[in-house]
């Protein structure tokens, strides 16, 4: 048995390998062909971020990881489980050559398999990532609130933007962050806000809504599937999920957060008055009480999923 890297053709043997070895799972959703096409076609597709356990003909297991430290679990044809451990291996080897910091893994809370092998290999779960939905209709009404005001992020305040974001903002530095902010290619700078006092100054919160009405309807989706949701606070350098009406914002703790987090949603529910949008969706780490709190008294939760991670 031989590990190795991707070659041309492993494509199909992935669709193959995984349906198979997922096929039992809760809500198991098969790959298709045209999907890890559209990946390995990827003009950013590194093949050496995936390995094949080969034993002379088509490979029997593969595992992968991302650049940005998300590692899957090594699936394997049935007969051939024991090729797990060096696909794993192969890994966290190839990440810890390129010092990468860490490693990081999500799937399904109702997959056991998945979660005992990560926490057998020194990972540990770190959070959820929390799926909630807001109708608009159910939107509560804001108290007054002198003294600040909503308007439209400017390049210049990211800086303040990642500061009151510390951990929560996965990214790694301000200039990171600006990048996921204003050339992200699913969404605009224009989605990006902030809260800030009237005399000015720093923003105190900030807040992207994500509206296209070709994204998904986040009232249709499995919100317990491990999908990243576009432009939540905290899934930077992400995979994500692209739904319609996503809202996300993020404030430091304090007695503020509530009617800061009124404040965005007044200001969103005014900007989308004109749309035809009738739900929110926010995804909310669950490692941020704060936040945690103002979605769980205002929102409907929608679903979660486990992060685990491990330093490489």
């Amino acid at each position: 048995m031989t590990i190795r890297t991707f070659r041309p053709g492993d494509d199909a043997a992935q669709v193959g390998i995984y349906n198979e070895a997922a096929a039992a799972l809760p809500k198991f959703k098969p790959a298709t062909l045209n999907e890890v096409r559209r990946r390995v076609h990827s003009p950013d597709f590194d093949p050496d971020t995936r390995f094949f356990a080969d034993e002379g003909g088509p490979p029997v297991g593969y595992a992968s990881f991302h650049a940005n430290g998300r590692v899957s679990y090594p699936w394997c044809r049935q007969g051939h489980e024991s090729h797990a451990e060096p696909l794993f291996q192969a890994v966290l080897q190839e990440m810890r050559r390129r010092r990468m910091p860490r490693a990081f893994a999500a799937y399904r809370a109702d997959w056991p398999a998945q979660r005992d092998f990560f926490l057998a290999h020194g990972f540990q779960q770190t959070r959820e990532m929390v799926n909630f939905l807001l109708d608009l209709p159910d939107m509560p009404t804001p108290g007054a609130r002198a003294g600040s005001t909503v308007e439209r992020m400017r390049p210049d305040d990211v800086p303040a933007v990642f500061a009151v974001g510390a951990g929560i903002i996965r990214a790694r530095t301000p200039e990171e962050l600006h990048a996921h902010l204003f050339d992200n290619p699913y969404f605009s700078g224009n989605s990006a806000f902030v809260v800030r006092s009237r005399s000015g100054g720093p923003p105190i919160a900030a807040s992207v809504v994500v509206v296209n009405p070709e994204y998904a309807d986040p009232r249709t989706v499995d919100a317990n599937m491990p999908c990243f949701r576009l432009g939540a606070f905290g899934t930077e350098g992400m995979q994500w999920k692209r739904l319609n009406g996503m809202l996300s914002f993020v404030t430091q703790p304090g007695s503020d957060v509530n009617p800061l987090g009124l404040e965005v949603l007044a200001h969103s529910a005014a900007r989308l008055s004109e749309t035809e949008l009738a739900t929110l969706s926010a995804q909310v780490p669950s490692d941020a009480p704060h936040l945690l709190r103002f979605y769980q008294q205002i929102w409907r939760r929608q679903g979660a999923f486990p992060v685990f991670e491990m330093a490489l």
